[in-house]
């Protein structure tokens, strides 16, 4: 049953919508040229000398200063003549590094005020129903899967609630953490589909495994939430607080680490006005934790890693009971009592269904589905074209009354203008919306790439690989100047991790090039070293400014997104959700919509 509807939030007007990609796109045009550069040819193609006119200690003390808010009397109006202050009109150079950091802040998803508030859509979903209780997903996934996995099931949960709806698609389930959760805590039906047998595999063998496991679990979590019950009256005054912002740990302290080694390499003024306001206090401290506790669980808990789905539960049965002892009244009634279990097993098990298929925009979900039914579709981290087909699809069949979708990985978008050429017979995954599509936008493979850079991480205290980066750039001369080599199929992978010196650096990777090297001297590779040792600082100048820029890259493909779905006449209400703590989950911004109810 479809329970009252309520009002949903205000939405974001299509015409705003596209009035901030507009503005939005007028900046990029002018500074996407910083991010289309591949850091690789730094040195090779003269980079600095072509993109920035500012030196390099110039640019990192300029993004040091404090930047005011972006609003407010210390706003800027971003217009033609405001950009021509920061980007020369002659050289394209940029020249105003304070001005274009205020610019790529401006831009950002929280000042462009495009987003809808986590707290807001939960509150007009959650109406009359029930919080759900009882499953904490930290004891078996890491931190940061446990954390994306809650607050967006908790998301989908009240999505399908409000719109009537039992039946979930998991759209590229992968390990079917997302999937096996909503089925479990939600008592939803889930279909996880994933393009790879290994994953499908994988989610059947911890089913399997759940098996021995859950029965132990299930007693554990009923304890747990009896003294959470008597702890209630304490736990009340943090119950309010956001999904976002429980602690990673109770044991760990970033600050009291890394700290003062990293201020002299991150700007972190800039960073910190621009990300760190946009972050719990909490996370910040704890970044540390988040990163080492992906390898690290406890020992309980890898007894049932993986191994969630609910029709693993395994219910008792008196089948393998010897009944010759038994008098026939009590034969008849645990024969009663084995039925009810089973039709209970065929009612709330197999909740959960790992099929592999890939999908495309023109799948026929009925063809993989055969009890296909109103439904929501989720993804979580699709991956390239996968989040945009997600949301063609959702527009296009009627059974998918909604969709709550989060990407990633945009480097493997398709773009339909990157290559100059209009194929009207593709489905592109960028752009999506009839606005970038007359404009014939292109961002380019490696300014997306940089739209995968994480700000926040960075303002709280991951470095950049800074000298790794170095040396593939100095490579990358030798291998011209020496070798006379400017593209190969081949690539020199994660060499810097395994090497013990510049060096040795350069010989591995020129072996896994296979490039001879046995009549270039020691000598002759060092001084390529020290050529450029002192022209480090450029580097990571330059690497700083694509990381600035990087969120805005990432919002022109967000909003692409949004507004291709506001062009749709079936969509109800459409928006973006900052939906995970950036910090613990860089691609932390979901796509949402519902259709009319006229279609549900």
């Amino acid at each position: 049953m479809r329970r009252a509807r309520g009002a949903l939030p205000a939405q974001l007007p299509a015409a705003e919508a596209e009035e901030g990609l507009r503005r939005l796109a007028r900046f990029l045009a002018r500074a996407l040229p910083l991010c289309r550069a591949h850091t690789t040819e730094f040195y090779a193609r003269g980079l600095w000398e072509q993109l920035v006119a500012a030196r390099p200690e110039v640019v990192l003390q300029a993004l040091r200063r404090p930047l005011p808010e972006a609003s407010g009397a210390a706003a800027v109006r971003w217009d033609d003549n405001t950009f021509s202050d920061v980007f020369c009109e002659n050289s394209k150079k940029l020249i105003n590094v304070h001005l274009f950091a205020l610019a790529a802040k401006h831009y950002s998803l929280p000042n462009l005020g495009v987003c809808t508030p986590l707290e807001e859509i939960l509150e007009a979903l959650r109406g009359d129903s029930q919080e759900a209780s009882g499953i904490k997903t930290d004891e078996f996934m890491n931190n940061k899967k446990s954390h994306e996995v809650q607050a967006m099931s908790e998301l989908v949960d009240k999505i399908a609630k409000y719109c009537g709806l039992k039946q979930v698609i998991d759209i590229g389930s992968g390990k079917g953490y997302l999937s096996s959760f909503l089925s479990m805590q939600y008592n939803l039906k889930v279909y996880g589909i994933d393009s790879s047998k290994t994953n499908t595999n994988g989610a059947h063998e911890r089913n399997r495994k759940l098996k021995k496991h859950w029965k132990t679990y299930q007693s554990r979590a009923r304890v747990n939430s009896e003294t959470q019950r008597l702890e209630k009256p304490i736990k009340n005054e943090v119950k309010c607080k956001a999904i976002n912002e429980k602690p990673l740990s109770n044991n760990s302290s970033l600050q009291s680490q890394d700290q003062g080694t990293t201020q002299d390499l991150v700007p972190s003024c800039v960073f910190t006005e621009v990300a760190v306001s946009e972050t719990s206090k909490q996370t910040e401290i704890n970044l540390a934790q988040a990163q080492s506790d992906e390898s690290k669980l406890s020992e309980e808990a890898l007894a049932i890693l993986n191994v969630l789905p609910a029709d693993a539960v395994e219910f008792f049965s008196s089948s393998h009971c010897n009944y010759g002892e038994v008098r026939e009244e009590e034969k008849a009634r645990r024969k009663m009592a084995f039925m009810k279990a089973k039709e209970s097993k065929s009612s709330e098990s197999s909740l959960y269904f790992p099929l592999t298929s890939y999908i495309s925009a023109e799948t026929e979900l009925s063809d993989i589905i055969t009890d296909l039914e109103d439904c929501i579709m989720v993804g979580l981290h699709t991956c390239g074209d996968l989040a945009a087909n997600t949301l063609r699809i959702f527009t296009a069949k009627p059974e998918i009354k909604a969709v709550c979708s989060v990407g990633c990985c945009y480097h493997l978008l398709s773009e339909q203008y990157e290559n100059q050429e209009d194929c009207t017979e593709e489905v592109w995954g960028f752009p999506m919306c009839q606005y970038l599509k007359d404009k014939g936008w292109c961002c380019g493979r490696n300014a997306r790439m940089s739209a995968c850079l994480a700000l926040e991480r960075v303002a709280v205290g991951q470095m950049l690989p800074t000298e790794s980066l170095f040396y593939r750039a100095v490579l990358q001369v030798i291998i011209e100047e020496i070798y006379g080599v400017t593209k190969s199929d081949r690539h020199v992978g994660k060499i810097f991790s395994k090497s013990s010196s510049f060096l040795d650096y350069v010989r591995k990777s020129l072996k896994k090039l296979e490039l001879d090297d046995s009549e270039l001297p020691d000598s002759c590779i060092m001084d390529y070293y020290e050529k450029y040792k002192h022209r480090m600082n450029e580097l990571e100048a330059f690497n700083m400014l694509k990381v600035v820029l990087a969120p805005c890259i990432e919002v022109l493909i967000l909003l692409d997104r949004l507004c291709y779905l506001k062009e749709q006449n079936n969509i109800a209400w459409s928006g973006l959700v900052k939906l995970f703590d950036p910090v613990k989950s860089p691609r932390c911004c979901a796509v949402i919509a519902l259709k009319k109810q006229s279609c549900l």
